[in-house]
Formats: structure tokens, sequence, C-alpha cells
């Protein structure tokens, strides 16, 4: 997959290694959430994705917060790559310290993390680091409501420093991993957590303690009984469009005494904490499947496409793509990585017929009606007929659409297949657009573009609503400035007008549009007639 967005977080995970085997027999854990494919031990490999299903059920609780399951291809994936080394030139940086990353996007979701160790005891920082990445995965997709960088934050550490046990699963513990930040960084108070102003006058653009300050800051408001109801009372006030400070000053009180509270909290020689059996983490079955002969070594290409690559880099991976499908030129996974990597090396018409060939041998290879799609799109852009061309575009779309009704991609090209001609999107195309960004919550860029798009249409009060949670991401960069300036313009827009911010943000892709898939599906197969 050509790689046109930016990686919105790098981080370190390291989940260990061992040597890679000179032959790899990769496996396909597959479960309610999740899809990771290893190297591993069959067994291992399964124990892993029970903990990951386990953590997920132990979110669900804890929050309140009862996730639809999601669509397959939204699952995030998973791919245990190998060494540290290896990892680090997957990610473009050798000389790095980084040992993992994430990159969330409506096309899917990817974790790229060294090989699996499972080990007890303490829980090396690179697991705490992959949990504390869930956890916001799992909060931006059950909530729309911006939340204060602080809260964001020290909510994922709390839930990132379990432990899991035989038979239980420890949350809330105390983060060891932010003991020496929270002894030797300069202190972040309590007001510069709860006013972004305080903080940027102190410290600018340095993390200091921010993370073992916000951990500590959330970890005390879920148990300090005098507080109790306190917190979530706050989150109420900030998500009804109440200031962070205002809400904090109404709802904790005095923030000098709140501070003294905290370090006192701190000293405190034990902690409370939650242990949750894991017969009450109810979790759906794993599935562990063997990957073919061919995928075995189609996989680390993949790998390597899946993360993201410039078109030097497509090129210089297209041979190798190209020996291993002449192979095995009847395995339909295959052939559809083929087609990917034709397609990102530039070669579109290679890319559909090789994608034709994989449909043939298995009808439901999403992955090659996929590629097909995109191959076809980029082929109609320099088409004689546009109309017609865009039109034959879109039927591999609409055949991924109708094997998975809630795959995004296919929603987001009806509106691309309006907005590439110079066209109007239909109201329909602008509720797929909309659909597509209410399944995958995670893709800010999608999110950033379906509040553009509401703020044309005039409905200058929702996209200000789409774009906070931007505006409020601490990883956000450029992107979160830009929703920041828009939705103050946003403020000073009439209600109904059709308003065309202008903010030019680097790594942003130009597209744009509530209705349900069923809708949605509805104007893919008449995109096609």
């Amino acid at each position: 997959m050509r790689f046109f967005r930016r990686i919105t977080c790098a981080v370190a995970l390291s989940l260990v290694l061992m040597n890679t085997p000179a032959k790899a027999e990769w496996h396909r854990a597959s479960s309610d959430n999740f899809v990771i494919y290893s190297d591993s031990r069959p067994g291992a490999l399964k124990e892993f994705a029970e903990l990951l299903e386990h953590y997920h059920s132990a979110l669900e609780m804890l929050t309140g917060r009862d996730l639809e399951k999601p669509s397959p291809s939204n699952r995030v994936t998973i791919y245990v790559v190998g060494s540290e080394r290896t990892l680090r030139k997957l990610y473009g940086a050798k000389n790095s310290s980084v040992a993992g990353f994430y990159i969330p996007r409506a096309s899917g979701s990817r974790a790229f993390v060294p090989r699996i160790k499972l080990k007890s005891g303490e829980p090396h920082f690179s697991t705490t680091v992959l949990l504390h990445e869930y956890a916001h995965h799992f909060m931006i997709s059950s909530s729309r409501y911006a939340m204060p960088r602080w809260l964001s934050e020290g909510s994922a550490e709390f839930f990132a420093s379990a432990l899991m046990r035989n038979d239980a699963l420890d949350i809330g513990r105390p983060a060891y991993h932010r003991g020496a930040e929270l002894k030797y960084a300069n202190v972040v108070t309590v007001e510069e957590l709860l006013d972004p102003d305080k903080f940027r006058e102190r410290h600018g653009n340095k993390l200091a303690s921010f993370y073992g300050r916000s951990w500590a800051l959330y970890h005390f408001l879920s148990f300090s009984d005098e507080r109790k109801g306190q917190l979530s009372a706050y989150w109420r006030a900030v998500a009804s469009g109440m200031d962070s400070r205002d809400a904090a000053e109404q709802i904790f009180g005095d923030l000098d005494a709140m501070e003294r509270d905290l370090k006192a909290y701190l000293r405190k020689r034990r902690i409370s904490g939650y242990r949750l059996q894991k017969a009450s983490l109810p979790i759906g079955p794993i599935a562990i499947e063997q990957m073919s002969s061919g995928m075995d070594e189609m996989l680390p290409i993949i790998i390597q496409s899946q993360r993201g690559v410039t078109h030097e880099e497509a090129q210089d991976l297209l041979p190798e793509a190209r020996e291993v499908a002449e192979r095995f030129p009847n395995d339909a996974d295959v052939l559809a990585a083929l087609a990917e990597a034709e397609f990102d090396a530039g070669n579109s018409e290679e890319a559909v017929a090789i994608a034709d060939r994989a449909i043939a041998i298995d009808p439901s290879t999403k992955h090659a009606y996929l590629q097909k799609g995109y191959a076809l799109f980029a082929l109609a852009q320099n088409a004689d007929d546009e109309d017609a061309a865009f039109k034959d575009a879109m039927r591999p779309l609409i055949a991924l659409n109708k094997l998975e009704p809630d795959h995004p991609m296919p929603l987001v090209h009806l509106y691309y297949s309006y907005v590439r001609r110079g066209k109007e999107p239909s109201e329909t195309a602008r509720h797929a657009l909309e659909r597509a960004s209410q399944l995958a919550p995670f893709d800010l860029d999608l999110a950033f573009n379906v509040g553009m798009m509401q703020a044309r249409e005039g409905k200058t009060i929702i996209a200000a609503q789409t774009l906070a949670p931007l505006a409020a991401n601490p990883h956000g960069g450029g992107q979160a400035q830009a929703a920041e300036k828009i939705i103050a313009m946003l403020e000073e827009a009439t209600e109904g007008e059709p308003f065309y911010p202008i903010v030019q943000i680097e790594g942003a892709e130009e597209t744009e549009g509530d209705g349900d898939s069923e809708e949605a599906a509805d104007g893919l197969d008449e995109a096609a007639e």
C-alpha cells in the first residue's frame, strides 16, 4: 500500500525477540478485535491474542463503553516482524530507539512489533506502550468528544500499566515505567495539566513529567474517596463544551489544594487498583491458521508494503514480489499482494490484470477488489471519458461493499468518484463519507476532511464538533493546529451558510461526507449504473 498519510504515532513497543528461523512458518490469529501475523509458535500467538482480547474486555468494563464489534477489515492488524533491528529498518530509522509503531487509517490500522515473548512478572516497557496505544485506539473509537490532553494520556497510562496474570488482569497499577520521570523531571503542576495555556507558558513543547503526572491525577481521581464522581463530572462538563480550567475549578475546587492532595497521594506506600478475573472478561473465539507456502514467502513483502513505501521503494520491492507470485501462480492472496506491489510501483494496468486473476481463483479475496479499485481510480483520472471510467472504477469497490458492507474504503471512494471529476457529491455520497468516518474514527485525516465537507455544507456546529478531537490530539502536529484554527473560524461563521476555510496542513489528502451502510450501499449500486 502506497503510504500517503503520515505516521501519527511512533511508539516504543518491543515484545522481545528470538532469532528469525531460516524458513519462517507464518500463522495468523483472528479474533473479534485483532488480526495478528507472526512466525512465532502457534501457542504463543494464541496466548498473545487472548491477552489483547481480555485487555479490550477490561477497557469496556471499566469505562462503561460497549464497543460494537468492528467490521473484519476494521480490526487492528499486528505484524510481528522479527528483531528490533529489523523493526527499526522497517520504520526507516535504523539508529533510532523506536522499537515499534502504529498507523491508524481507514484502509486498516496497523501495528508493527518485534517477536512475541510473553513472560510472567513485571511487563516489559514495550508491552506497556502497546497497551497504551490500544487504549487510545479504544477511546477514540468509543467517543467522538475531544478529551483534554492530560485526560487522554492519563487514562491511556492508567490502563497500560496492566499486568497479565494466569487467571486475572490487574488494571490501575503503579506506573513504574514513569518512576524516574516523576522523581527527576521538571514537575508539571495540576494547574498546568488542567490549563493548556499555563503549560505552554512554562514548558513550551517540552513534556517534562507530563505523562507521569497525567497518570497520577487520573489515578488519584479514580480512587480518592473524597473526590468520588468528580472525574466523570469533569469529563461531562468538558464534553459539553466547557473550558478545561473552568470545568476543573467548578468540579475540583481550589487547584492549589488539589495539588497538595495529589502530592500526599503519591507519597502513600500503597495505592488501589483493580484485579479483574479473566472469567469475568468474556472474549470471543480465536482462530489460528497456518499460512500457505506462498504467503510464507510473500508476507515479508506485504509487511513492507503495509508499512508504506515511496515510489522508489516500491520499484525495488516489485521484482521480489513478482518472483514469489511466479512460483505460486494459483494462490489468490499472493496475487492480491502482487497487485498491491504493482500499483505501488505505478503499474496500474498490471495491477488490474493481476487482481482479476486473484478474484477468478477466489472471488472472496477482498484485498484484490480493493487493489483493483485503487488502480482503476488512478487510470480513470487520465481517461478520455472520465464519467465512464470512474463508474468502472467503482465496480470492484461495489463488489467489496457487498462482501463487507462496513468496509470504509468503498464508502470513501464513492465520494472520491464525484470529487475527482470536479462534480458536486450527491447526498448519498456525502453520507457515505460520514459513515466511513464513523466506522474508522481513528483515521484522523478522514475525520478532518469530513469536518471540512460539513463546513462547506454550512453545518458549522457539526463541523466544529467533528474537528474538536483532532484539535485536542496530543500527537496531531500541524493537523491539530489547523483544526484549532478552523474551529475558531467556524465560531465566527453563520450556521446554514457554506463556509470554505483555507488552511494548509502537511500530509492531509483532500477528501470529503450520517447515513447507514445500507443507504451507502444503495448509492454504490447507483454509481455503477
